[in-house]
């Protein structure tokens, strides 16, 4: 169960990340359903990435290792790691914004090409 609350925070940070940017540069945005999946996926990555970089994986728990194991720290206490979920969700904010400039980038480029 925490696992499912984890990846539902990645995603809905990543998502709301992705529609931040969206609303602030316009020539980025990829309309709102673009920006929310695309933001989505880049808030799982980026908290998957985060877990696997020394220093960072301290910021999102065990959310690195949730993918191929069920079983994370919060699993083994017997309730939910607050400060990972919170780590987690500013993790995927970020990457969901980054990922969706870069993707607006490419595809403004694309459109001048």
């Amino acid at each position: 169960m925490e696992a499912i609350i984890s990846i539902l925070v990645q995603l809905v940070a990543g998502g709301a990340g992705g529609n931040v940017v969206g609303q602030l540069a316009k020539s980025l945005s990829l309309g709102t359903a673009g920006n929310s999946v695309v933001g989505a996926v880049g808030g799982m990555a980026a908290t998957w990435l985060a877990g696997m970089i020394p220093g960072l994986d301290g910021l999102v728990g065990a959310a690195a290792g949730m993918a191929g194991n069920a079983a994370g720290a919060a699993d083994m206490a017997g309730g939910i790691d607050f400060g990972a979920l919170a780590g987690q969700g500013v993790t995927g904010l970020v990457g969901g914004g980054v990922l969706t400039a870069i993707a607006g980038l490419v595809k403004s480029q694309m459109a001048k090409g």
